[in-house]
């Protein structure tokens, strides 16, 4: 054959023809491939094998020798060539026969699988998946291909691991089972020295096999450049943990490759950075590289790593303090707590300024003065203010400017926390405590005194109390006191301090509200043992006014001061004495006059039941219109039109006129009978009981012993009344009831 022709018979009657080559081939020396080489035409000739596609020749392989017969074996290349420089001969049966080199070729991986003479191949048949050789010593031949893993285990024998990975590859191995190819190859160039070789075999196997297999190879210091390729590939397939990055950047700052290191942290986005970003920032901080690590802190958002090196590491705290600013609110207020100090500390001024605003209306430096959500017509975002409480454990080293805080913040926040007014309160009161100027301090304790009255300020009254006595401010325990109306602290300071005019004062000032301080000012002038008559004869004056004291408690408590004499007392105790008379005097009237009203009624009780009554009241006592039939008349002289009295009264037996009256002096008397009986029962109680003090104590709580008050009525005129049953007369049983009581008594 001198030529090799392509012909297309897919449309009918129009079938075309091409020259491929001009070159042909013996017969049988010709063979069509299957899938696995795209269907290409093979030719045999002497001095190689030659592949034909639909548009032209191929690729050529140099088999030299005398190409005798090709065939197909699934994607082996099998070829019954002629040696060509020996002929082979066997004696077989005492004949003399010319051997064929039958060899077999896997074409898609480049290696002979089979090599082997045979006598006079006549054919090659290939059936039920084997390969059949018809000899022509007449015996047929069977070829047997061996499985894959016996493939490979020859191979590996061999050390030819680069071709057992294209044949594993060729049978479709899957992953786990080329990895551990992968790995025995690595293993093996290892073993030889070939580390490079060796990690570019390890880096395909991430992902299946454990990375510290491999890391323990290579952690020698000659090998670190060959184990940095190893953990960059790591992290570029997304399957580095943090000890591996921990690893790979003291791999960079080990061989101090900078430009490594910086294509690792600084050119790689957010979506692109396959590390754990804090590990790489503390491994950065650790060696040194701070620029590294605060580019990682600041492009992540990783604020607190930030300040960590800005503060602690470069100490650049203007820098730090910048980057707080513009942080959002709830970020800004974390670190403020976190490291405020520090930065109070370093900057004072600015850190105070930044945490005024954090107070009041924090905006980050960043952000626009203008709401873009204002300019739409919606409403404006809300106002950011933190507490300004929980920021005064940072101004711990530096009180001028925790006062300029405080100041501010009560100046603009009027509403403020009691902490926030205690701990102003506190720093004045130090700060005039330590004045040795006496016109600043005077000054300073104005100035407290003025926060103290003011009535907007919050502080709590017990702990500006307390700050006051310990830092000794008169002013402000002398008004604290008044404020909490602690009248008897204010005359107890007084009294410590033996300032007599002013406890006088201070009696004066607040008696009407706790008439006991003039009380407790007598037993103190009276265990003084100085005289002070003109205090005394105050004192005795007020306590006789306001009557706090019999005559006999002021004796007794006057008797402890041995300086005091009869001409202290003369006078309060002849005033006493009048007074008593006076009284005397006053109830021997009250008497006479009970007894002449007594005997009064009696005979009015006496005309009444002999005698009839003549009712000359004209005018109705509800509506004041003269009176009319039908009217009522009562003994008290009230007289009313029926109509009127059955609008006004309460029921048809009192008058509704004397009725409040009525009812008064009618619960005296019972209250009067009950206490009657109450002191025969405490009497009687007392004599029977053990426990006497116990008797006592329950009778107070029944107000056995409060004075009762009686209520008189105004005697009643005389006029013409008409006659009605005494059952109708309550009112005159009531008095006529009352006048005999008080004549018992």
């Amino acid at each position: 054959m001198d030529t090799v022709l392509c012909f297309n018979i897919s449309v009918k009657d129009k079938e075309t023809s091409q020259i491929l080559d001009y070159h042909g081939c013996n017969m049988k020396c010709s063979v069509l491939s299957d899938g696995s080489q795209d269907y290409q035409f093979i030719l045999g000739r002497p001095d190689a094998v030659y592949f034909y596609q639909l548009e032209g020749r191929g690729a050529a392989l140099a088999f030299e020798g005398e190409k005798l017969q090709l065939h197909w074996y699934r994607s082996y290349l099998v070829i019954i060539s002629k040696e060509a420089k020996v002929v082979s001969q066997s004696a077989v049966d005492g004949q003399t026969r010319e051997m064929n080199i039958l060899t077999i070729y896997d074409i898609k991986n480049k290696f002979i699988a089979y090599s082997a003479p045979f006598p006079v191949v006549i054919d090659v048949v290939c059936e039920w998946g084997l390969l059949y050789v018809i000899a022509g010593d007449q015996q047929l031949y069977l070829l047997q291909e061996k499985d894959t893993q016996t493939k490979l285990d020859m191979l590996f024998k061999k050390n030819l691991y680069v071709l057992a990975i294209s044949l594993a590859k060729c049978q479709q191995y899957d992953e786990h089972g080329l990895v551990d190819i992968f790995r025995q190859y690595g293993d093996h160039l290892y073993s030889k020295g070939d580390h490079e070789g060796a990690i570019s075999q390890y880096i395909k196997t991430i992902g299946y096999l454990e990375p510290s297999y491999v890391i323990r190879k290579f952690l020698d210091a000659q090998r670190i450049h060959n184990l940095t390729l190893y953990l960059q590939a790591l992290h570029t397939q997304g399957l580095a943990t943090e000890d591996h990055t921990t690893l790979l950047l003291n791999c960079y700052t080990k061989l101090k490759d900078n430009s490594k290191l910086d294509e690792f942290i600084m050119t790689k986005s957010k979506e692109e950075v396959d590390f754990d970003v804090v590990t790489a920032i503390k491994v950065c901080r650790q060696a040194g590289f701070h620029n590294h690590a605060l580019y990682l802190s600041e492009k992540f958002d990783q604020h607190h790593w930030y300040l960590k090196i800005q503060l602690e590491d470069i100490k650049d705290y203007a820098n730090a303090l910048q980057y707080i600013a513009k942080l959002d609110f709830y970020e800004a207020e974390a670190i403020m707590k976190a490291h405020g100090k520090i930065l109070v500390n370093e900057i004072p001024e600015q850190t105070t300024e930044l945490l005024k605003r954090l107070c009041t209306d924090y905006r980050p430096t960043d952000m626009p003065l203008v709401d873009a959500s204002s300019l739409d017509g919606s409403a404006p975002s809300r106002v950011m203010q933190s507490k300004p409480d929980e920021f005064i454990h940072i101004f711990v080293n530096n009180s001028a400017k925790l006062r300029e805080f405080l100041e501010h913040m009560i100046r603009v926040q009027a509403n403020s926390s009691s902490l926030i007014y205690n701990t102003l309160i506190e720093l004045y009161l130090q700060d005039g405590a330590h004045e040795t100027d006496a016109g600043k301090k005077e000054i300073k304790e104005k100035k407290i005194l003025e926060m103290l009255q003011n009535p907007e300020a919050g502080y709590a009254i017990d702990q500006a109390l307390m700050l006051c006595q310990m830092n000794n401010f008169r002013p402000g325990i002398l008004y604290l006191y008044e404020k909490d109306k602690l009248y008897q602290q204010i005359l107890s300071y007084h009294m410590e301090h033996e300032e007599y005019t002013s406890i006088i004062d201070t009696c004066k000032k607040f008696g009407s509200e706790d008439p006991s301080l003039w009380v407790q000012a007598l037993w103190y002038f009276a265990k003084t043992e100085d005289s002070h008559k003109t205090y005394l004869s105050e004192v005795l004056s007020q306590i006789d006014k306001k009557n706090l004291l019999s005559p006999l408690m002021v004796v007794e408590t006057l008797a402890q001061n041995s300086t005091a004499t009869l001409a202290v007392v003369k006078d309060y105790i002849i005033k006493r004495l009048k007074s008593e008379n006076d009284v005397i005097a006053q109830d021997e009237r009250l008497i006479k006059q009970y007894r002449d009203e007594t005997t009064k009624m009696r005979q009015q009780i006496e005309e009444l039941k002999s005698s009839a009554q003549i009712f000359q009241v004209s005018k109705c006592s509800a509506c004041n219109h003269p009176l009319e039939l039908p009217s009522i008349h009562f003994l008290c002289q009230h007289s009313y039109h029926q109509h009127c009295f059955e609008s006004y009264a309460e029921n048809d037996q009192e008058c509704p006129a004397c009725l409040s009256k009525n009812r008064k002096l009618m619960d005296t008397i019972k209250e009067q009978e009950q206490n009657r009986d109450l002191h025969e029962r405490f009497h009687l109680q007392l004599e029977n009981a053990t426990d006497s003090f116990s008797v006592i104590a329950d009778y107070f709580s029944y107000n056995v012993f409060n004075k009762i008050t009686l209520i008189s009525d105004p005697q009643p005129s005389s006029q013409e009344v008409k006659v009605q049953p005494l059952s109708s007369l309550p009112n005159l049983q009531l008095k006529s009831e009352r006048l005999q009581q008080q004549q018992k008594r």
